[in-house]
């Protein structure tokens, strides 16, 4: 198989499970929550997803991606998820880079970007810090688009 072909295949899947995690945030959304869903896929199979829930569960730290972690590290019965994507919808935060990066993630795959508090490429870029000894691979705006509209209807129904 061509090297462009296994890109395009790629590019198919990321957005398959982008649509995943899309209906994770849904979940969110319905709770009350800001719409932002994650999961964690490794050769084909979900191994763990979230969505937002600090407001519900009263826990600052229950952001999307850490639910996510939370899910497959317990299924798994190790906090290391090696091999493993991250398809989350919106790009993570500081706290949620740091969690990926104990967790050993190898690869981030993110929607829309966050300006004020992304830490994967908008105000930081902590997933490819030099002084940290796992990397992840990283991309990014796959289906910004609709990721990033499904946040700005949630935040102008709300002001509405």
């Amino acid at each position: 198989m061509s090297k462009a072909l296994d890109s395009v295949e790629r590019i198919e899947s990321d957005e398959h499970w982008m649509r995943q995690a899309m209906l994770l945030a849904e979940q969110g959304e319905i709770d009350g929550e800001v719409p932002v869903g994650a999961l964690l896929v490794r050769d084909g199979v979900v191994i763990g997803e979230g969505w937002n829930a600090p407001i519900s569960l009263h826990d600052p730290s229950a952001h999307a991606e850490i639910r996510a972690l939370r899910s497959a590290a317990a299924a798994e019965k190790n906090y290391r998820i090696s091999n493993a994507t991250l398809f989350v919808t919106l790009e993570p935060c500081a706290m949620c880079a740091g969690a990926i990066i104990q967790a050993r993630i190898d690869r981030v795959v993110f929607g829309a970007r966050e300006p004020k508090g992304g830490a994967v490429e908008s105000q930081f870029q902590l997933l490819q810090h030099s002084s940290l000894n796992h990397h992840c691979e990283i991309r990014s705006g796959v289906l910004e688009d609709e990721c990033g509209e499904m946040l700005r209807n949630f935040f102008r129904r709300r002001r509405a």
